[in-house]
C-alpha cells in the first residue's frame, strides 16, 4: 500500500485533468478510460472488506483502508463495481501518499474540471461525496495536535 507521493495534491489533479481533457466530448471513451483506472488498484486483502472499512453512502460497495507513514497517510481500496473503483482510484491518485493536513485541506477542483458528474449521473456523484468525506474523516482521525 505505500508508495511515496512526490507530487502535490493540485499536481496529481492537474495530471487528470490533463488526461481527461483528450476525452472531453467522447463519453463511452471517457467511462472505458475510468474504468480501466479502477483496474489499476492494487487488490485488497479480503480481510479489509467488511463492514469496518465500507464506505457508508455509496450505493455501491467501496472499501477503505488507510495507513500513516510518518506523516504521510497512505489508503488503499476496492468496489465491487467498475465504475465506481474508477471513482475511488482518481480519489486515492490525488490524496494518496499526502500530508494529513494536505488531504484536509484538499480543494477537489478535478471533479468538476473533468464533468465527473454528468458522466456517472447522480447516484455515483453521490456516492463520490461520501468516498470524499470518508477519506477526510479518516485523515482527521489521524491529525495530531
Amino acid at each position: 500500500m505505500v508508495q511515496i507521493a512526490c507530487k502535490t495534491v493540485d499536481q496529481h489533479q492537474d495530471e487528470i485533468i490533463d488526461a481527461f481533457a483528450t476525452l472531453m466530448g467522447d463519453r463511452v471513451a471517457m467511462l472505458d478510460y475510468l474504468i480501466d483506472l479502477g483496474d489499476t488498484l492494487v487488490p485488497m486483502d479480503p480481510v479489509y472488506k467488511t463492514d469496518d472499512y465500507l464506505v457508508q453512502g455509496c450505493l455501491s460497495k467501496v472499501w477503505v483502508v488507510d495507513q500513516l507513514v510518518r506523516d504521510q497517510l497512505f489508503f488503499q481500496a476496492d468496489s465491487n463495481t467498475a465504475i465506481t473503483k474508477g471513482l475511488i482510484s482518481l480519489l486515492l491518485k490525488v490524496l494518496s501518499g499526502q500530508s494529513v493536513q494536505a488531504i484536509v485541506a484538499a480543494e477537489l477542483y478535478f471533479i468538476e474540471a473533468i464533468g465527473i458528474r454528468s458522466l456517472v449521473g447522480f447516484q455515483r456523484a453521490s456516492g463520490l461525496v461520501h468516498m470524499i468525506k470518508t477519506l477526510k474523516i479518516r485523515s482527521l482521525s489521524k491529525f495530531s495536535i
